[in-house]
């Protein structure tokens, strides 16, 4: 086991739940559009991507429950809903298939640039996972850059539903870098190479190119970054009912 300074050790968990929470719940509102997705490709796409997602999410919460001595299935299904870390971008529900395009392209390309980061950390489990991880996220981001364009360039309700969903979710789109706590620590460390705030500058500079060739409106700001992984909705609430029942109908069985 990797040492890790007191100082530091608690920012590393956040970080570490943050990344796996975002994984974990996105990977369970993609895994609802199995058998009901626009196209039959889009179909095994779709369950393919929140297969990945929740794979990584599990490995993220391998390295937690190493750090901590806690159990990974405990840490993931045993939580109530105001103590998981995503970001409040995930709060929102599936809704229709345009919006899940626009949030997995937010969501795709902010993770790209702190995957890129994480690379780079001095915490080697992280580093060695992060590299595995971005292999299989290239293909997500292109999957969801192929359905930006495409959306963008359809004829009336096509872009209409995209330039909705854009609007609906831009004052969440910056809570994937909602500054953690610890995150001094962590950044003198090494363990995260830079702070949240450059990480999401760097993502308005990546995405700002597609956003003006496609004619669509930038996110904006967060709006209420103190809430960025808190307080979260009453969607995602009937989201972890839905993914804890099973696990709930006998907490002590060894599954």
């Amino acid at each position: 086991m990797t040492v890790v300074e007191p100082r530091v050790r608690a920012g590393l968990e956040e970080l570490l739940l943050a990344l796996a929470d975002d994984e974990f719940v996105l990977g369970y509102w993609d895994s609802e559009w199995t058998g009901i997705a626009p196209l039959l490709e889009e179909d095994v796409a779709m369950s393919s991507l929140a297969q990945d997602e929740i794979g990584h999410a599990r490995a993220y919460y391998g390295l937690l429950a190493e750090l901590t001595g806690r159990d990974a299935d405990a840490i993931a299904y045993d939580r109530e809903p105001n103590d998981f870390r995503h970001c409040r971008l995930l709060d929102h529900p599936r809704t229709d298939w345009a919006f899940t395009m626009a949030r997995r392209y937010l969501y795709d390309t902010a993770d790209a640039i702190r995957l890129a980061a994480l690379g780079k950390s001095a915490y080697r489990p992280l580093a060695e996972l992060v590299a595995k991880i971005r292999r299989e996220e290239t293909y997500h981001l292109a999957h969801a850059d192929g359905w930006l364009r495409r959306l963008a360039a359809a004829e009336e309700e096509g872009r209409e539903r995209l330039e909705a969903a854009l609007a609906a979710l831009s004052p969440d789109a910056a809570t994937v870098f909602t500054p953690l706590g610890g995150e001094a620590a962590l950044v003198t460390a090494g363990i995260l190479p830079v702070p949240m705030t450059e990480l999401e500058r760097r993502w308005r500079d990546a995405i700002r190119p597609t956003f003006s060739e496609l004619g669509l409106a930038m996110p904006g700001p967060a709006v209420d970054p103190a809430r960025g992984r808190r307080n979260h909705s009453a969607a995602f609430r009937w989201l972890w009912g839905e993914f804890t029942t099973v696990r709930r109908l006998d907490p002590a069985a060894t599954w």
